[in-house]
């Protein structure tokens, strides 16, 4: 088997950690006016894949012929925010967009639980 696939690996995976590295998920500070450090906090996906194979070449058959290829994908997903600012400290997530309407219904439960509240309470004071 050829060395190519294993060097073209390597190579690859060098250069995926010269560009992810933990200041991908874990941003830079960003400092406010008011005093504060906020945090961005990231997902890091990763897809990868590769190969090649010798081929026998027709005029030299004892030296072959090789085809290959590597390829890798990176997505960053931010997650939330770490918020700093005197003694105390927040996380802010970020809100992922509904994609089904399950989701959404989910999503709105709170909100109808909150009016409901509302108005059972508004009513039990006009009642007094």
């Amino acid at each position: 088997m050829s060395q190519n696939v294993p060097n073209m690996l390597e190579s690859t995976l060098a250069k995926l950690r010269e560009m992810v590295d933990s200041n991908s998920v874990v941003g830079d500070p960003i400092q406010t006016p008011d005093g504060a450090t906020i945090l961005p906090i990231s997902k890091i996906t990763v897809g990868y894949g590769g190969g090649g194979s010798d081929f026998a070449s027709k005029s030299n058959p004892q030296t072959g012929q090789y085809g290959g290829g590597v390829g890798i994908g990176v997505k960053v997903t931010p997650v939330a925010f770490l918020i700093m600012k005197g003694d105390s400290v927040r996380m802010l997530p970020v809100a992922v967009a509904a994609n089904t309407t399950a989701e959404r219904v989910v999503e709105m439960v709170p909100d109808v639980i909150d009016q409901i509240t509302a108005l059972v309470n508004k009513r039990g004071k006009k009642e007094e």
